[in-house]
């Protein structure tokens, strides 16, 4: 019995120092060194404007859609002024050449009736003129004389009878297009110019802290030009640059823990989400000209699993990676 003790205790022994020697001999994880990020948004307004109001200052949060910013400027109100004086003038005109006056007409047709009293005129009169001059009483000049003034009382009833029809019908096809299509030329400057009015209010497009501030009150920006910086918060990832060599098989949904030194050394559970290679800038370059090669440098980003109060974009993050080879 002793002796069976003796062999378990030495058997034992055995594997113990088995484990010890193969956690020696085993490499150490390589600690790799990231940071916190997290999407940012820099505002800068579509037109050239005036600051006249700021709703936010450095370290505000705010809600995506609210007012950040109010610019004005004169020069777009007057050309709104404008705009809409000019869609009320096309407007007009179309009205103007798809209707004729009354009283227009009513003269065109008083002329028509004064042409129609003219050629009776004349066709009495030649009718007499043709009897004279068989009996002798008259002319064959006057007969010729008398034709000629009927045909052109004629000309004129037709002439007074095309106005009265262009004055009932109005402008013609290719006018009342031109003048619509001028309504809708003015309406569609008229939508653009209030546009860049609207344009002088900025809103926020996503929940976030403002992280930088550079419009002042009073002071003139072009379009263009940056007036606050913005950062999601809600939203942080952690962000590592690994050699290609230490990728593993690395693959998109895995998960990993990494630690936090400004959270008390807080142990976070994160998911890869990004595996990019970086440019070209990034790569590692072999030191020697046979056996060793060029290697890509990669960026891999993670979110955490579930929120973490406190984390903030620039906070390092600590991750303990296995060596190439182990």
């Amino acid at each position: 019995m002793l002796r069976l003790v003796r062999a378990l205790i030495a058997i034992g022994a055995i594997v113990a120092l088995g484990i010890v020697l193969w956690f020696a001999t085993r490499p150490p994880p390589l600690v790799v060194q990231g940071e916190v990020s997290a999407n940012r948004v820099d505002l800068s307004p579509r037109v050239s404007g005036r600051v006249a109001k700021l709703n936010a200052d450095v370290g505000d949060n705010v809600t995506a859609g609210s007012v950040i910013a109010e610019l004005e400027s004169p020069q777009l109100v007057a050309s709104l002024q404008m705009a809409k004086a000019a869609l009320a003038v096309s407007e007009a005109d179309l009205i103007r050449v798809n209707s004729t006056r009354p009283e227009t007409i009513e003269a065109r047709k008083a002329e028509l009736a004064a042409a129609d009293a003219d050629v009776t005129l004349y066709q009495e009169n030649s009718a007499r003129q043709a009897k004279l001059v068989t009996s002798g009483s008259s002319t064959q000049s006057m007969v010729d004389e008398a034709t000629r003034n009927l045909e052109s009382a004629i000309r004129k009833r037709e002439s007074a009878q095309a106005a009265l029809d262009l004055a009932v019908a109005g402008s013609s096809k290719e006018e009342k297009a031109l003048a619509a299509t001028q309504v809708e030329q003015a309406k569609a400057s008229l939508a653009q110019t209030q546009t860049d009015v609207g344009e002088l209010t900025i809103h926020t497009p996503i929940d976030g802290q403002v992280t930088t501030r550079v419009a002042e009150l009073g002071e003139n920006f072009s379009a263009g030009a940056p007036l606050f910086s913005l950062i999601d918060i809600n939203h942080p990832w952690f962000t590592f640059n690994l050699r290609e060599d230490l990728l593993k098989g690395l693959a998109i949904g895995d998960r990993f823990e990494v630690t936090v030194p400004a959270l008390d050394n807080s142990r976070i559970e994160v998911r890869v989400t990004v595996i990019n290679a970086q440019g070209q800038y990034a790569t590692w370059r072999a030191t020697r000209a046979t056996g060793d090669f060029d290697l890509r440098t990669f960026e891999v980003r993670a979110e955490p699993i579930s929120p973490v109060k406190g984390l903030r974009p620039g906070m390092s993050a600590i991750a303990l990676w296995p060596k190439a080879g182990s």
